[in-house]
């Protein structure tokens, strides 16, 4: 087994012969060299300065990839490219791969792989220049053409983990350049060129084409479509690639990706379409054996179902995840994404509140007591109405939404153009709907402490007209109802069922009320 001290093997590149052939391995022109001669003294210089540790898990990485051990790579990975990122570059970058070329005889492959991890952690600790985006974009095209135009499926095998994370964090540089690239306000007039002549660096189409193309190698589709009739179905379909957990996962992973980039470009109804031949009532679907992912789909989901007026099923949602994670949170606290899947509990949270406030309904107790540590403030102002519940939904929605994007470039000849920001759009649209759904709490908060009521008598309580109010009513009976999935394959389908527990008819001049308890299930702790 890999060992955190490096001691039970020594790992030594031969720097001096490996450099004297090394030239820029990606094809680019990655430092400002005189001649071969200084190109070869920096490149000894810099693998030298290479802490001796992190060149032994550079060492270790390298061969446990050639060997396709996928166990020693898991730990690799998750566990010591962290620990050795807090000890030596927190605040810096890791080495340069033309240096870390001389320690692996100049792999091709293994240095694609290095790059992603380098700028990925540039991305998460440091500032990248407009230049380390267009090499990371150009670095992520090396390794998906390498991956999908083989003329056969590669023997290369790597952690699901680790396939995870190059499609998410895929996705998160496409949102980080969208959004850099629209404050053109920042950029400097040099900056606005080199965009304006590289409009196919991060371009919306390339990644979503890459995306549909790993589905499609994969066939990953058709594998779960087939998976419903058996698992022996489920091989035919995979095809020659498809059988290949490399092409297996990251076509699944390419799934949970497109929903999110459909979510960031505000197409909801898509984003839930994408997950059609997903059963996310199979606890060991493929989306569980990664949490993150796990995480993901679900956080996703509930959101397209908020911002589609479902607030029943985006509760249903959270509820779940979040269910999920809290029973798990002991483990998550020793694994490496703790910090991601804490954060996007804690957005959840925000949501949940929201959903709950505008669609009152009974949670699970343990999920129920976290959201009251933490919102029930904002949830009574919420049900109170007004201005003011307007401004707290606000203020959760732009904590806990991601981050959206606007596809096509700017105006890069009009920079002083003013732009709309693509989250403000997709406030209005979730508070238009939202301050049609405020009735629903404001009215359920009253009628819920009576029998029978005189039609005046609330409409005295409430300071609005007799006719005013009983159009609320009518808006409440209306929206009370909602389309709440009941399985199955299509998210967007479902049956019209209540979603609160107060009814009421009115007859005449006089509310009669109608309240539903449902009993709670004492098992549900004991699970």
């Amino acid at each position: 087994m890999y060992q955190e001290n490096y001691e039970d093997e020594e790992f030594a590149g031969n720097i001096d012969v490996v450099a004297d052939s090394y030239v820029n391995s990606n094809g680019h022109d990655e430092g400002d060299y005189e001649d071969d001669e200084h190109l070869q003294q920096q490149a000894q210089a810099g693998a030298q300065a290479i802490p001796e540790q992190v060149r032994k898990f550079l060492g270790h990485l390298y061969r446990n990839l050639l060997s396709s051990n996928v166990s020693d790579l898991a730990y690799n990975y998750e566990n010591q490219f962290g620990r050795l990122s807090e000890k030596y570059y927190a605040k810096a970058s890791w080495p340069e791969p033309q240096f870390v070329a001389a320690l692996v005889g100049d792999d091709g492959l293994f240095l694609t792989l290095y790059r992603e991890l380098y700028y990925r952690h540039m991305y998460s600790q440091l500032h990248p220049t407009l230049e380390a985006r267009f090499r990371s974009f150009e670095n992520y095209c090396d390794l998906f053409n390498y991956i999908l135009n083989s003329d056969g499926p590669l023997e290369l095998e790597l952690p699901n983990q680790w396939l995870w994370d190059i499609v998410d964090e895929f996705i998160y540089q496409f949102q980080s350049f969208c959004t850099h690239r629209s404050r053109l306000n920042k950029r400097s007039a040099e900056e606005i060129e080199l965009l304006k002549a590289n409009p196919q660096v991060w371009n919306t189409y390339s990644v979503l084409n890459v995306l549909y193309s790993l589905i499609q190698k994969s066939s990953i589709t058709q594998q779960l479509v087939a998976a419903q009739d058996g698992a022996d179905a489920a091989a035919l379909a995979a095809g020659e690639f498809g059988a290949r957990p490399l092409y297996k996962m990251l076509g699944y992973f390419s799934i949970v990706g497109l929903v999110r980039v459909h979510c960031m470009l505000g197409d909801y109804t898509l984003a839930l379409q994408t997950l059609e031949n997903v059963d996310l009532n199979n606890s060991r679907g493929l989306f569980t054996r990664v949490t993150a992912c796990h995480v993901t789909v679900y956080y996703y989901v509930g959101f397209a179902y908020m911002m589609l007026g479902r607030y029943a099923d985006a509760t249903q949602a959270f509820v779940h995840i979040l269910t999920f994670v809290a029973r798990t949170k002991h483990y998550h606290q020793r694994a490496g994404q703790f910090d991601s899947v804490n954060k996007k509990a804690e957005q959840m949270y925000a949501l949940l509140a929201s959903c709950v406030s505008l669609c009152p309904t009974r949670v699970d107790e343990m999920v129920h007591s976290a959201l009251r540590e933490k919102y029930a403030d904002q949830q009574h102002k919420v049900q109170r109405g007004g201005d003011e519940a307007v401004e707290i939904l606000s203020e959760l929605f732009r904590f806990a939404s991601p981050k959206f994007i606007t596809p096509n470039p700017p105006n890069y000849d009009a920079p002083e153009e003013t732009v709309v920001e693509p989250q403000d759009f997709q406030l209005k649209v979730f508070l238009r709907e939202a301050k049609l759904q405020l009735v629903v709490p404001m009215l359920r908060s009253f009628l819920k402490l009576y029998t029978t009521m005189d039609l005046a008598q609330l409409a005295a309580v409430l300071d609005v007209g007799a006719d005013e109010l009983r159009t609320q009513l009518m808006v409440y009976k209306l929206r009370y109802r909602q389309v709440k999935w009941a399985g199955g394959a299509d998210l967007l389908g479902g049956e019209v069922v209540p979603t609160t527990d107060l009814d009421f008819a009115l007859q005449q001049d006089m509310i009669f009320i109608a309240e539903s308890r449902v009993g709670r299930r004492y098992a549900d702790w004991f699970i």
